[in-house]
């Protein structure tokens, strides 16, 4: 049993690494910070191969399927992007053209060709990490709740084209509130609101994932939120997320 993990060297990623590894998977893990993929190595009793590799580069993305179309991956695990905080006008362009790359291309062009493989041999699970965002506006985080709205969007609807087509192949996306990660600290920002452990919401995720559940959210508070934010008007909605969270 094999899995591929992009972003695997903190947070979400490298405790998904650490649960796949207990429950016997070999694991596949892509990161730009090799040092850091080295250590879950050394921690876990089952094959690792570490792929260090920015995919915010698109060729990467493509050498990256390229170099395990063979291998016969289980499961692929969409979790590699970054977030931006602060007003539209004031981030850095480049730095969110970056974000783009990683947090949809990467994202889009691994989910399609994986699914082509998976879809051949008429199994595999792909677990998108989307986040609370994919249902949300989120001024002072624009880019960043627009990169996980379409990758949510993206994700429910190849779901109901699998359901339709009565594929074994079943894709999820996660959808957490904050956690606790380094995410804040790429992003220059911070939430108001309490964020849940990394490692909490991985074992979550994986388990929900292997039930082929097609929405993934950790958190009785978070299900709430995005419950109530159907049957509130949208410009409370987005002021009352502004108000959660600042650039720091």
């Amino acid at each position: 049993m094999k899995a591929l993990i992009t972003g695997a060297s903190s947070g979400i990623g490298r405790d998904m690494a650490y649960y796949l590894a207990s429950l016997g998977y070999d694991l596949y893990l892509v990161a730009r910070r090799k040092e850091k993929l080295e250590e879950i190595k050394r921690k876990v009793n089952t094959k690792v191969t570490i792929i260090s590799l920015d995919l915010t580069k698109e060729k990467n993305v493509f050498k990256l399927h390229q170099e395990l179309q063979k291998k016969n991956m289980d499961i692929l695990i969409n979790n590699a992007g970054f977030g931006l905080f602060g007003k539209f006008y004031k981030t850095d362009l480049e730095r969110e053209l970056e974000m783009i790359d990683l947090n949809i291309k990467a994202y889009h062009i691994l989910t399609k060709l994986f699914l082509i493989d998976f879809i051949k041999r008429k199994s595999g699970y792909i677990l998108n990490v989307c986040s609370s965002a994919g249902f949300l506006i989120g001024p002072n985080l624009s880019t960043y709740y627009a990169t996980k709205n379409y990758i949510t969007k993206l994700t429910l609807a190849i779901n109901e084209e699998l359901k339709n087509s009565q594929s074994h192949v079943s894709i999820s996306a996660l959808c957490p509130g904050p956690v606790s990660t380094e995410f804040n600290k790429v992003a220059h920002g911070e939430f108001k609101i309490k964020e849940m452990p990394s490692k909490k919401v991985a074992k979550y995720a994986i388990d929900k994932m292997f039930q082929k559940k097609l929405i993934i959210v950790p958190g009785w508070s978070v299900k709430l939120g995005l419950f109530l934010n159907r049957f509130i008007p949208l410009k409370l909605s987005m002021y009352l997320t502004s108000k959660i969270q600042k650039r720091i």
